[in-house]
């Protein structure tokens, strides 16, 4: 009797856990619908919302790396003295061309052939060089190398994503791999409840590449006007930048003449947030990080009276004079209004991606057909339950009472952890409740008709009891851990949808064990317990 007490004493602590996951304690029912709402996450096929594919730009990121391999290059064969003729890169518009980007070197003289092969080897471990002719030669990218530099790409702009998506609220959010051969470079986006799929865009496809340059002239009109000034070419280390604001006027450009390589950039930055400025036009001020600081306090000491050009996305926002030391703050200004000061704060908080995105597909589900999905499957769902539990209750007697205990505890236990966990509900993942009701009847079914085959063969009711739920364990066992694993593919390779249904139906098993295991046989123990030893089980013999 004490070990029934302890069971019993299990049993109900599991249900009051459960219940508390998905209500709380409430003091109305108004309190009990409200902690439900906040407690069981809808999906986006049920809540209604957006999902996104995005399709990074690899070929940008494997562009960037060759303009940066180029710089270091002619750095370092200038420092050595070897001369070159040119020095360029292959332009890749897709993938496959990216996985092959080039670069070529023309014009290294003969007898420094051996230093610049030896410079190569030294410093750009990541890189083949092959030659071309006796001056000229090539560099490929090693086909490891372009895949891990692929990954990395998808995997940046992945987390990028994330934090942008989590700092608008939109907590039911995924993002994740697309996957398959052909779309290793594609990104799934679920937004479930999204009321403004438009500005999540526009945020989410922003580089958001923030740079602070030193202006060495400017503003222009004109390109034409800067190159001219500088006899049509571009002084040493410089660069020409478009302003954004002249930008929207083609009648009057703007240009701005900065050095080639910037004071400060965005992952410099340690914090960024909406202000208004003292005539109360909105702005988006940051903060620097503590390493920046110095380098940035230097630099606006030694420039006192120049000006400084902000740049976000290779545009300028806008060019300031520097009025005295700055060491840890700036501000970008032109926002319009609180939104727009918000959402550049929020872009260079989660900072820049490391590649641009294109969209390349958009499915909107409306709230009313996820209501109806909710309506339809929850009919379907209590369907099926009455139809198992008449049938269990017709051909089991009163042992189809203990069944439909098990399968009613199993809900709870399901729905309760997928409150702990902040799992999100989808409309796969309410088809697999009601394929776990199958499954948790099956399990009962199993256990019953061991025990029904024991008392046929003469053995006492609770060696019976006994004998069945232990011949019948491995079996139910075996078939749990053979849907789980094939849950586990599910979820790692499945659609955000998809994904619930996976963890709704890895949640149901393990609840399923525990119900059909430890609960059934407890509840047999607690109908036999007050009977004799030789009472008879309503089992439907």
């Amino acid at each position: 009797m004490q070990n029934l007490k302890w069971k019993a004493v299990l049993i109900v602590a599991t249900i009051l856990i459960c219940v508390y996951g998905m209500i709380g304690i409430p003091k109305s029912m108004d309190e009990v619908v409200t902690n439900w709402n906040n407690n069981i996450r809808l999906g986006l096929d049920l809540k209604g919302g957006s999902l996104l594919v995005l399709q990074v730009q690899v070929q940008d990121a494997f562009k960037a790396e060759a303009i940066t391999v180029i710089a270091r290059l002619k750095e370092e064969m200038a420092k050595q003295a070897i001369p070159f003729a040119a020095m360029d890169n292959t332009e890749p518009k897709t993938l496959a061309e990216a996985e092959k980007i080039e670069i070529s070197i023309k014009g290294v003289p003969l007898d420094k052939t051996s230093a610049f092969r030896t410079l190569i080897n030294e410093t750009l471990g990541s890189w083949v060089l092959t030659p071309v002719n006796s001056t000229d030669y090539r560099l490929t990218m090693k086909p490891t190398e372009a895949m891990t530099l692929k990954k990395d790409v998808v995997s940046r702009s992945m987390t990028t994503i994330e934090s942008r998506i989590n700092g608008l609220g939109l907590a039911e959010s995924s993002v994740q791999a697309r996957g398959g051969a052909d779309s290793d470079s594609e990104i799934l986006v679920s937004l479930p409840g999204l009321d403004d799929p438009a500005r999540v865009k526009s945020i989410l496809q922003t580089a958001a590449m923030l740079e602070l340059y030193e202006v060495k002239d400017g503003p222009f009109a004109r390109m034409e006007d800067a190159l001219g000034k500088n006899g049509g070419v571009l002084p040493l280390n410089t660069k020409l930048l478009k302003s954004v604001r002249a930008a929207a006027s083609e009648q009057n450009e703007g240009w701005y003449l900065v050095a080639r390589t910037p004071v400060i950039t965005g992952r410099d930055l340690r914090d960024s947030k909406p202000a208004q400025d003292e005539f109360g036009k909105w702005e988006t001020s940051f903060i620097l990080s503590q390493d920046a600081k110095g380098r940035f306090g230097k630099f606006t000491e030694a420039n006192v009276g120049q000006r400084l050009a902000i740049v976000l996305d290779n545009q300028v926002k806008s060019a300031p004079t520097i009025q005295s030391r700055i060491e840890d703050s700036g501000r970008i200004t032109g926002a319009g209004t609180n939104q727009e000061a918000s959402d550049l704060a929020l872009v260079l908080r989660a900072g820049s991606l490391p590649a641009g995105i294109v969209y390349l597909q958009e499915q909107t589900v409306g709230p009313s057909l996820g209501a109806d999905s909710i309506h339809q499957g929850l009919i379907a769902g209590l369907v099926g339950l009455v139809v198992v539990i008449v049938i269990m209750l017709v051909y089991y007697a009163m042992s189809g009472v203990n069944a439909t205990i098990a399968l009613l505890l199993n809900a709870i236990i399901l729905i309760g952890v997928l409150a702990y966990l902040k799992a999100v509900l989808t409309l796969p993942g309410i088809a697999g409740i009601i394929l776990l009701i199958g499954m948790a009847v099956d399990s009962n079914v199993l256990i019953f008709e061991r025990i029904r085959e024991e008392l046929r063969a003469g053995k006492a009711t609770m060696a019976a009891i006994d004998t069945g739920f232990a011949k019948a364990f491995l079996t139910i066992i075996d078939t749990h851990v053979a849907t789980v694993v094939s849950c586990a593919f599910l979820f790692m390779f499945g659609t955000p949808a998809v994904r619930g249904f996976a963890v709704t139906l890895v949640i149901g098993l393990v609840a399923n064990v525990f119900t059909s295991v430890f609960v059934s046989r407890a509840l047999f123990q607690f109908e036999m317990a007050g009977k004799g030893s030789n009472a008879k089980l309503s089992i439907g013999i």
